[in-house]
């Protein structure tokens, strides 16, 4: 089955933007074409109504734009733009007819309501600390999504917490219960297990995944891996993590080891085992995403302006290379249409 792919990308040089493509059913990417030309929109998110809520910058200033996908060239339909740096992560909440974004630099959660093709916002919460590592001075919002028990999770690179909040219909945040890592972790993503009792968190500044057991709104460490090889000593930053669509094995990228290493889950959950590192095929794998029926895996490397497509065997979750060298220009974000 062929399925078309959205990917994000910076615009500092040679993309204009948003860009689609089409996997086919042998697991090549062809057909790439420029659907919405945006500034650096980094991170996006798609409605099921079909709406396209994008990290947008323009010169100084950044925000969300809303973009219409039912014809192409994308439409948009709305801006939330304000001075300073843009998201580096959005989410949509289809329940509550929320979008959430985190900000990185600012350290802030916003929350927008969905108002047809506008957004409305509802409330923001501004997160204080730091860490002991030089990317720790202040707080880095870099990951804002809803837990298993649909609370608002977000991710504090910076001060190495995450933080829980309950949030009510009308998008509107308490105050968070807070789960401390170990200090230089530098938390980034997060997924939960099938069941929703553990949680799965990468650390990029530290290279590390951390076991997490997962109970209303608060976590508890397990265990912890490194995603490298224990002689790596060049820099490295893991950076997007996903499972694997049965829920028992883990992918995460490494920039700078430029690679994905492949994590097997214990029946149990409560460890994983290490079983494959494999070549990204270029350099600086932002992010990467398994298709819909969870047969292949597509990854893109920022720098050297390329897109890589693997099999993945259902049996032992391992990849194996199929396409390497499909030109797709500063792209950081890959995500299946619906």
């Amino acid at each position: 089955m062929s399925y078309k792919l959205l990917f994000g990308t910076y615009t500092k040089s040679e993309s204009k933007g948003l860009y689609e493509a089409e996997l086919s059913d042998s697991g090549e990417l062809k057909n790439l074409k420029n659907t919405a030309e945006i500034g650096s929109p980094t991170y996006f998110a798609v409605s099921n109504a079909g709406l396209l809520y994008a990290v947008d910058k323009q010169d100084q200033r950044g925000g969300v734009s809303v973009w219409d996908t039912s014809t192409i060239p994308f439409k948009k339909t709305d801006e939330q733009i304000s001075d300073g740096s843009s998201p580096a992560y959005i989410f949509v909440d289809e329940k509550r007819q929320l979008v959430f974004t985190g900000n990185y630099h600012k350290g802030l959660v916003s929350i927008y309501k969905i108002d047809g093709q506008k957004l409305i916002k509802s409330d923001e919460f501004k997160n204080e600390g730091s860490g002991p590592r030089p990317e720790q001075e202040s707080s880095h919002i870099h990951f804002t999504a809803l837990t298993p028990d649909n609370r608002l999770v977000a991710v504090d690179l910076g001060s190495d917490e995450l933080l829980t909040f309950e949030l009510s219909k009308d998008g509107k945040l308490s105050q968070p219960t807070r789960f401390k890592t170990e200090k230089g972790f530098g938390p980034r993503h997060i997924r939960f297990s099938k069941d929703g009792n553990y949680a799965y968190l990468l650390g990029e500044l530290s290279s590390k995944l951390s076991i997490l057991k997962y109970k209303e709104g608060k976590f508890e460490l397990v265990k912890t891996v490194s995603t490298i090889p224990a002689d790596w000593t060049a820099h490295n930053g893991a950076a997007a993590i996903r499972l694997s669509n049965d829920y028992k094995f883990i992918y995460n990228s490494n920039r700078g080891y430029n690679s994905i290493a492949v994590f097997k889950i214990s029946e149990n959950q409560e460890n994983v085992e290490l079983i494959q590192q494999i070549s990204t095929e270029g350099d600086f794998p932002r992010d990467f995403n398994v298709s819909p029926d969870g047969k292949y895996l597509v990854a893109v490397n920022q720098n050297t302006n390329n897109a890589t497509s693997y099999s993945i065997n259902p049996e032992n979750g391992k990849l194996t290379l199929i396409q390497k060298d499909f030109y797709l220009p500063e792209a950081v974000r890959v995500y299946f249409e619906k």
